[in-house]
């Protein structure tokens, strides 16, 4: 993990401690992860905002979940006060669960309970999404939610070049990609100048 402050290491260790808590009853990550939470969801969400360049603006994160990778990078802009964080999360289970980490840990975040084709467009600086689609579902959904000049940043699993080459059969968009630090088969997908082809 990167260097970070004292106090945002204990927000990260508050925020795992509420995942586990809450798992069992809201079913926040599979099982078989919980034992690899840090790794597995928490390292692999903090490498996006050293990836995005970004150190102010609006950060929306779509299809949240458990808080992967919204909550976290929220808990890292304690660090950045002008980078704010919107979280879509149409379970209303899991949005209670985003909502109380944001209250019980003072995150500069705001989480909507919605669908994300129905939110509001939330004219984002960084428009992200972990495990939530395949690349071409994706770009519809981001480009709701993009300002103009706003880049979308995607962690990708080993058939990334798959989803990136049917993508840009309905796509124009700039690709920059990095290796995972969590996982070697996996990279970070940047995409520019988002528009349909």
């Amino acid at each position: 993990m990167p260097e970070v402050s004292r106090e945002t290491t204990e927000r990260l260790a508050a925020f795992e401690a509420l995942v586990r808590k809450w798992n069992p009853a809201v079913n926040l990550v599979s099982r078989a992860s919980l034992a690899d939470l840090r790794q597995r969801h928490i390292e692999d969400s903090v490498q996006l905002l050293g990836f995005s360049g970004l150190t102010a603006g609006h950060w929306v994160d779509l299809g949240t979940g458990g808080g992967f990778p919204g909550l976290v990078i929220a808990i890292l802009a304690m660090d950045l006060p002008n980078l704010r964080v919107t979280c879509i999360e149409s379970d209303n289970r899991k949005a209670a669960f985003l909502a109380t980490v944001v209250r019980e840990l003072g995150l500069p975040a705001t989480i909507l309970a919605e669908r994300i084709e129905a939110a509001p467009p939330q004219q984002g600086d960084v428009v992200s999404a972990r495990a939530l689609a395949p690349l071409g579902e994706l770009l519809p959904l981001a480009l709701r939610h993009l300002q103009p000049g706003g880049m979308a940043i995607f962690p990708k699993g080993a058939r990334y070049a798959t989803e990136v080459a049917a993508a840009r059969e309905a796509w124009r968009f700039d690709l920059t990609e990095a290796p995972s630090r969590t996982d070697l088969d996996a990279r970070l997908l940047k995409l520019e100048g988002l528009t349909r082809a």
